[in-house]
């Protein structure tokens, strides 16, 4: 019985110098991880952290919410998938990669170490979602005046330092008052939110809108000159005249107008706008629904 109970206590001192080592370790990892609320670092340290104790070649994190996939290493063999997830809030999805299978222990390890990713994930979140709600306008989804001054001179510094081509379209929805006028301020915000998705359904990827003020809207093109602008400025024109707006018992056709300003050499950001914004009431004066240059 002697000897039994000296290697009882001999395995449950083990135990407990591995419980420390594994709290202290998660401590580690919790105090790096409070650094940051950019899910792309948060991500890119836990990885790091983890990776003496849980080797792996690859990883990739998805979330769904922010249209957001990270990945980096080398793609292999095996993986193991989480669903992240604190109290219903769904916090993305990460996958490790290794060139071997991970074992019980490794999954075990792993999961105690996910613990101290999950509320960095949470503020993360919370944090993204109060950025969001900030910069977006609730009746169109589109990305906001606000959003968009920041956004602006972000993408000039870009294209001027990394000499690439940057173009803006300006677009208003035509007789958009006579709309409100004889159908109401109801129909009128249907038409905005419409008029929201049809042109985002024109868009690339890399391309923004945002709602400027009224009926006006503006996209901004990253890598686009001036005739890739009138191309996709030509392209929402046709998709809006294409549609119609069921209200009611009435069919209501809508038709717009847009104006394409392609950054140069000289401008600055309010010569820039400007020039879209006149090409915009240029396309009015001319008789509305078409592209003009400006």
């Amino acid at each position: 019985m002697a000897g039994k109970s000296a290697n009882l206590a001999v395995i449950n001192n083990h135990t407990f110098e591995a419980t420390k080592a594994v709290n202290l370790h998660n401590y580690d990892i919790s105090s790096a991880l409070q650094t940051t609320l950019k899910f792309t670092e948060l991500i890119a340290i836990f990885c790091s952290k983890i990776a003496n104790k849980i080797p792996h070649s690859a990883y990739v994190y998805i979330n769904k919410e922010f249209d957001l996939e990270v990945k980096s290493g080398v793609f292999t063999r095996h993986s193991c998938n989480y669903a992240l997830k604190v109290e219903q809030q769904q916090l993305g999805e990460l996958k490790l990669m290794s060139n071997h299978r991970f074992s019980d222990a490794d999954l075990q390890l792993l999961e105690a170490m996910l613990c101290c990713l999950i509320y960095p994930l949470r503020n993360a979140t919370l944090f993204h979602q109060a950025l969001k709600m900030a910069y977006t306008d609730p009746l169109t989804q589109a990305n906001n005046r606000s959003s968009f001054n920041d956004c602006i001179n972000r993408e000039i510094s870009l294209a001027t330092r990394n000499a690439k081509k940057l173009s803006l379209i300006f677009f208003d929805i035509d007789h958009f008052k006579a709309i409100n006028d004889t159908y109401g301020h109801d129909c009128g915000d249907i038409t905005l939110a419409s008029s929201a998705k049809w042109i985002k359904e024109s868009l690339r990827d890399s391309d923004i809108i945002f709602r400027y003020g009224g009926e006006e809207f503006v996209i901004l093109l990253s890598d686009t000159d001036t005739n890739g602008a009138r191309l996709l400025a030509e392209r929402i024109r046709a998709s809006i005249e294409r549609h119609t707006i069921a209200y009611g018992m009435d069919t209501i056709k809508i038709t717009a107008s847009l104006g394409v300003s392609t950054l140069g050499d000289n401008d600055t950001r309010e010569s820039f706008v400007k020039r879209a914004d006149e090409a915009m009431y240029t396309a009015k004066h001319n008789g509305r629904n078409q592209v003009c240059l400006g």
